[in-house]
């Protein structure tokens, strides 16, 4: 059962997989801690992949597509798991599905959680991240128990550049297109469910719970 969660920053896409891939019993996948760990691993694909991000260039498709199935064969990924961060447009979708096919298998269900614009411009003008592990916290919504530090592992928390306010507007005037672009592709496939991501997170959790729930016709 592979799984894509689809959303905009800010949306909770991320920490809804971490819920949800523990409910299920599958691993959470995230593209970025997926590339820092093929970078430490030392791999010939992991230095391939060190290579684009030390020129500070994104990852190819190719590449990208080939660390995913690579994690998609560890033995606790044999039930199935839920990508996060990945695919990000509708050819990074369209080229994850023929790879996934060669392996036999394909995306069961995208979940989108869905978030109003003006909702993620209040959220990401106010989120903060650790500086060891990318741990998201929100000066009003989830603050950290000692301001400035991660609860999870100590480090220093800071705010990136396109999370700052002037900044977030535009960030999601040049985001959110290609992401629907997705959701059409994969509304296309008849394997799309949507849930309203504005609610408490608990909330939100057991809304995708149950979309997983009924199998997609």
């Amino acid at each position: 059962m592979i799984l894509v969660m689809v959303g905009a920053p800010g949306a909770g896409k991320g920490t809804q997989a971490q819920i949800l891939g523990s409910r299920l019993g599958i691993p959470h996948v995230a593209s970025g801690e997926l590339f820092r760990a093929a970078v430490r691993s030392g791999s010939d694909l992991g230095r391939t992949v060190a290579g684009y991000l030390q020129q500070g260039t994104l990852v190819p498709d190719k590449v990208a597509i080939a660390v995913i199935l690579e994690r998609l064969h560890e033995s606790d990924a044999a039930d199935g798991a839920i990508l996060d961060g990945f695919p990000r447009t509708r050819p990074q979708a369209e080229a994850l599905d023929v790879a996934l096919g060669r392996m036999g298998t394909r995306v069961a269900q995208a979940l989108y959680v869905g978030v109003r614009e003006a909702e993620l411009r209040r959220r990401l003008s106010g989120r903060w991240l650790c500086r060891a592990n990318d741990h998201i916290y929100h000066v009003i919504d989830r603050p950290p128990r000692r301001p400035g530090i991660c609860d999870i592992d100590g480090s220093e928390l800071y705010q990136r550049p396109d999370d700052r306010p002037e900044t977030v507007r535009a960030r999601l005037a040049t985001q959110l297109p290609p992401m629907y672009e997705v959701i059409d592709y994969y509304t296309e496939r008849g394997v799309l469910t949507a849930v309203d991501g504005e609610g408490p997170v608990a909330d939100v959790s057991e809304a995708l719970l149950r979309a997983v729930a009924q199998p997609i016709r």
